[in-house]
């Protein structure tokens, strides 16, 4: 949902299920003295009004023994965007923005602007959007559960990281009750045993459930193989060994033999999938989609050998579609060539803001796209730079993407952690508990996702020529749903911060070392308007663009 108001500071609210992302804008002649937004929020259903809170403080009024969050009202967010990430599925909200002014400990308040929006909530009439925190590296993680691993914090920590991606997902297989339903699911990792026990009770229900897994005599497969005996689902499980990388997470629900649901996206069924790196569940109630979905599977069940499920792709997947007029496009791999690739390229590469993550880095096909200095918006969040190659090869790609990312125009976020616990008030935090992706998982992209037409591709393909001709993949084109791009945008910019932060700190530590303690205060404010707002009116910089685009300019 979108919500603007207009004032003497202009507001625009972006809704998803767990965000509420907030732009502000002013003329840049009554910024003269701005120290901050301060940003009330009442919450119409818990009946409860709390002023939004932030790391950053003015030194010379912060205790000296630290804090660890502090009211926006003594301590104002220095910037033209700011994102509520405690909000709640399904509420309704006010906030109300406050643009200070003053000196600290005497801040002094000009007019405000009050917005009120609802949240998304977890359901919808065709899509269902999943994300988990992926936030095992955090402050909040590191506040809650002091000191602890992820199993030694117990189930309090593992629900609290999965937020609403495990539960959707059980909840979506246990649609599946009763002989009137099936359940065809195509997974990677099969090896989490809650989601083998949920699927197995579907099967004591009545329903049909048949499982095609990655089967090949490798790590994953014989790790899957495990599991499947452990939880005794061996004759629900069909073993896919003549693909290059049975890579696909899709789940399709029958109801009375015709298919009206698919659960795709990025997830894995692994602990690291559901609770780790960042991932996404993505259930999408569209009869025909669910049809396209089922037909690959039966395509897939049969183990076809790679040219024969090219063939297939070929004649019942071509691809690009002759017009964007469809509003649901599946995506199946393998194709033969790049077709498919080189039209994601062109996709990502028109003159609108995008917004991509890349579990494996960016591959050089696609830096292309993002080594534009052209006043485009274009945003990327990164598990690492690159994945593979020697270390000439490795080290020429950093060179190139970090030459890339200093353009005005590019936000890059690469993922990490706080490893530190001398910035004050902040905790040294633990680490993943990947082993080839500890971080971001996701493979989306949005194009536009607040403009009128944002388009989303989503699903398992890591955006590399790989995934579209060699892999089983599955991804899905969503064309013209705002509520899609507003719930992906808005967890797409909780992580970009989250990283963009903890890579700033690492980069630091990096450059100075055990010096960097004396060098630079992350956790400061400006006490002088001039250090922080010109830059946000600097005409095509980074800060400028974000606040033009982000305020529907």
């Amino acid at each position: 949902m979108r919500r603007t108001a207009s004032g003497y500071v202009r507001v625009r609210a972006v809704s998803g299920t767990h965000v509420v992302f907030l732009a502000f804008d002013m003329k840049e002649s009554d910024t003269t003295g701005l120290m901050g937004f301060a940003i009330q929020r009442t919450d119409f259903i818990d009946d409860e009004t709390i002023w939004l809170r932030g790391n950053k403080t003015f030194s010379s009024i912060r205790p000296s023994t630290g804090i660890e969050d502090a009211s926006s009202r003594e301590h104002p967010f220095q910037a033209f965007q700011w994102a509520d990430y405690s909000a709640k599925p399904g509420y309704k909200y006010k906030y109300r923005v406050i643009p200070m002014y003053g000196s600290p400990g005497a801040l002094i308040e000009k007019p405000a602007t009050s917005v009120t929006i609802k949240t998304e909530p977890l359901t919808g009439a065709k899509h269902d959007v999943h994300f988990n925190r992926g936030a095992i590296a955090s402050q909040a993680f590191a506040k809650r559960f002091p000191g602890m691993t992820l199993d030694e914090a117990g189930a309090p920590a593992y629900a609290w990281l999965t937020r609403d991606l495990l539960p959707g997902l059980l909840s979506f297989i246990g649609k599946a009750k009763g002989q009137a339903y099936s359940l065809h699911a195509a997974i990677y990792e099969l090896k989490w045993p809650e989601v083998l026990v949920a699927l197995k009770a579907a099967k004591a229900s009545g329903a049909d459930v048949t499982i095609i897994y990655h089967g090949k005599d490798d790590e994953t497969g014989l790790a899957n193989d495990e599991e499947i005996a452990r939880a005794q689902i061996k004759s629900l499980c069909v073993p896919r060994v003549n693909a290059k990388l049975m890579h696909n997470k899709f789940i399709v629900l029958s109801k009375n033999g015709k298919p009206v649901s698919v659960w795709t996206g990025s997830t894995n069924f692994s602990r690291n999938a559901l609770y780790g790196q960042l991932n996404v569940g993505h259930a999408i109630h569209d009869k025909a989609l669910a049809a396209r979905f089922l037909e690959y599977w039966t395509e897939l069940k049969g183990d076809p050998a790679s040219n024969d499920l090219k063939d297939w792709a070929g004649s019942k997947n071509a691809l690009p579609p002759p017009d964007d007029s469809d509003s649901l496009t599946p995506i199946f791999s393998p194709h033969r060539g790049r077709g498919v690739f080189d039209w994601w390229i062109d996709l990502a590469s028109e003159p609108k803001p995008l917004f991509m993550t890349f579990p494996f880095g960016i591959v050089a096909d696609f830096r292309p796209v993002f080594d534009q200095n052209d006043g485009v918006l274009r945003f990327a969040l990164l598990d690492k730079y690159v994945n593979g190659g020697n270390a000439a090869s490795r080290a020429a790609a950093i060179a190139d993407i970090e030459r890339i990312r200093r353009h005005e125009n590019i936000g890059m976020a690469l993922g990490t952690n706080i490893f530190v616990d001398w910035v004050d008030g902040w905790h040294q935090e633990g680490s993943g508990i990947g082993v080839n992706v500890n971080w971001v998982h996701t493979k989306f992209m949005l194009i536009d996702p607040l403009g009128k037409k944002p388009v989303t591709l989503t699903g398992s393909a890591n955006f590399s020529e790989a995934s579209v001709n060699t892999n089983d993949e599955n991804m899905v084109l969503i064309r013209g749903d705002s509520r899609v791009a507003d719930i992906y945008f808005g967890e797409f910019m909780r992580v970009f911060a989250h990283h963009r932060f903890r890579e700033s700190v690492k980069r630091h530590i990096d450059q100075y070392g055990s010096a960097a303690f004396n060098t630079w205060k992350p956790q400061d404010l400006f006490e002088d308007w001039r250090k922080w707002v010109p830059g946000h009116f600097k005409k095509n910089s980074e800060h400028d663009i974000k606040r033009r685009y982000f305020i529907g300019s």
